[in-house]
C-alpha cells in the first residue's frame, strides 16, 4: 500500500481511509454531504497525489503525442492544457487525461491512477517508433492538490499572490514557487467549480496543504475526500473511467466527440472513430429518478414499451439536487430529455426520465 506525502495529516484530521489504485487514501472526512456541498458554496481541499503524472520530452515530443491521443495539441501555447483521450486500434479507451504543454519539447501527461501501469508500458511502447522521445513517470515525487470552490481564487491570492491568479484562466497554467519550491498551478478540476491544480514536490506538500487550510479558514474552506470527489462529478455529468467510459467503449458514443478531432493527421484509433461516427447507435446520457430509487453501475433500463434501452454507468443521490441521478449508456432512440425510461432494481422497475447535462448548472 502506497501512502502520500499527506497521509499523517490525514490521519491527524480524522479521515476514514481506504485503499484506492493501492494507495491510502480518504473517503471523508466530516461526511460526503457536508464536503461536497464545501465545494459548491465555498472551497475543498482534495489530495489527487495518487494520479500518474508522465514527463514526455524530446524533438519529436508533439508528433508523438499528436499520434497517440485524439484532441489536436497543435493548437496549445506554452503553459496550455487540453482534455484528451488515448485510444486502441480498434477504438476503446485507454484513457482519458490531461496534457500540459510546458515549452516546446516538453508535456506533462496526467493520467487516472487505475491506468496508470497501463497507460505508462502503452505510452512507450508507441515511443519506441519515434526516436528521442523520452517518457519519465515521475508520479512517486510529486503531490497534487486540487482547490476547488467559488472561494477558491481568494484562498489562492493569499497564498501567493493576486498576479497569479490574474494570469489562470481555465486550461491555463503558471509555474510559480513556494518556500522556494517550483510549483505549478493549472486550472483544470474535475467538479465544475471554479478552482486549480497544484503539482508540487513531495517534501513541500504538507507545508502548502496546511498554508491552503488555514488561509481557506475564514472562506469556509474543508478537507475532501474520494466520496464527494465522485458525486461533484457526477452532477456536472462528467466521465470517470470505468463507468461512462472504458476498454468497450468508443469516443463516439459517450459524449466526447468534441475531444475527437477526426480531422487532424492520423491517430491511434481514429479510422475506428469515423466508423462509429457514420453508424452512432448508442450515446451517454443523464437520467434523474421521479421515484426513491438510487440508480447504480450495470442497472438495466427500459422505455415505455418494455424494450431494454440502456444500462446505467454511474449514480447517486444529488447532494445539491437533492434526488437520485445518474448516467447511462442508451440507444440513440432514448436520448432526447424528456425521454421516460424505467430503471430495474431487484424485479422491479422504477421511473424515471432523461435530463440534460449537466444536472448542476456551471456558476
Amino acid at each position: 500500500m502506497k501512502k502520500t506525502a499527506l497521509y499523517d495529516w490525514h490521519l491527524e484530521a480524522g479521515a476514514k481511509m481506504i485503499d484506492f489504485c493501492g494507495y491510502l487514501l480518504p473517503v471523508q472526512y466530516s461526511g460526503i454531504i457536508a464536503e461536497h456541498k464545501s465545494v459548491r458554496s465555498a472551497a475543498g481541499l482534495f489530495d489527487v497525489s495518487h494520479m500518474g503524472n508522465f514527463f514526455v520530452q524530446g524533438a519529436r515530443s508533439l508528433e508523438f503525442l499528436q499520434f497517440m491521443t485524439t484532441n489536436d495539441l497543435a493548437s496549445l501555447k506554452n503553459e496550455q492544457a487540453q482534455y484528451t483521450l488515448m485510444l486502441y486500434p480498434d477504438g476503446g479507451i485507454v484513457d482519458d487525461l490531461i496534457i500540459y504543454r510546458i515549452d516546446h519539447e516538453t508535456w506533462l501527461m496526467v493520467v487516472n491512477a487505475v491506468n496508470k501501469e497501463k497507460d505508462f508500458a502503452w505510452l512507450g511502447k508507441h515511443a519506441e517508433d519515434f526516436d528521442r522521445v523520452v517518457i519519465e513517470d515521475r508520479t512517486d515525487r510529486l503531490s497534487l492538490i486540487a482547490l476547488q470552490g467559488p472561494k477558491s481564487m481568494h484562498i489562492l491570492q493569499r497564498v501567493f499572490s493576486s498576479t497569479v491568479c490574474d494570469q489562470l484562466s481555465p486550461f491555463q497554467f503558471i509555474r510559480t514557487d513556494f518556500q522556494g519550491a517550483e510549483v505549478m498551478i493549472g486550472c483544470t478540476g474535475y467538479t465544475g467549480e471554479k478552482g486549480v491544480e497544484i503539482s508540487v514536490a513531495n517534501e513541500y506538500a504538507k507545508d502548502l496543504w496546511k498554508t491552503l487550510i488555514k488561509e481557506g479558514e475564514r472562506f469556509g474552506i474543508m478537507p475532501v475526500g474520494l466520496g464527494a470527489r465522485d458525486t461533484l462529478r457526477l452532477e456536472m455529468g462528467y466521465p470517470l473511467y470505468g463507468h461512462e467510459i472504458s476498454r468497450e467503449t468508443n469516443p463516439m458514443e459517450t459524449r466526447l466527440k468534441w475531444v475527437t478531432k477526426l480531422d487532424k493527421e492520423d491517430f491511434i484509433g481514429r479510422e475506428a472513430c469515423v466508423e462509429a461516427d457514420r453508424q452512432q447507435e448508442r450515446t451517454v446520457v443523464g437520467f434523474e429518478m421521479e421515484e426513491r430509487a438510487i440508480p447504480r453501475q450495470g442497472y438495466l433500463l427500459y422505455d415505455e414499451t418494455e424494450k431494454e434501452v440502456g444500462k446505467v454507468c454511474s449514480g447517486t443521490m444529488s447532494p445539491v439536487l437533492q434526488k437520485p441521478i445518474g448516467t447511462a449508456s442508451v440507444l440513440r432512440s432514448s436520448m432526447k430529455p424528456g425521454s421516460r425510461i424505467f430503471m430495474e432494481v431487484r424485479d422491479r422497475k422504477y421511473r424515471g426520465k432523461v435530463v440534460k447535462l449537466p444536472f448542476v448548472k456551471r456558476r
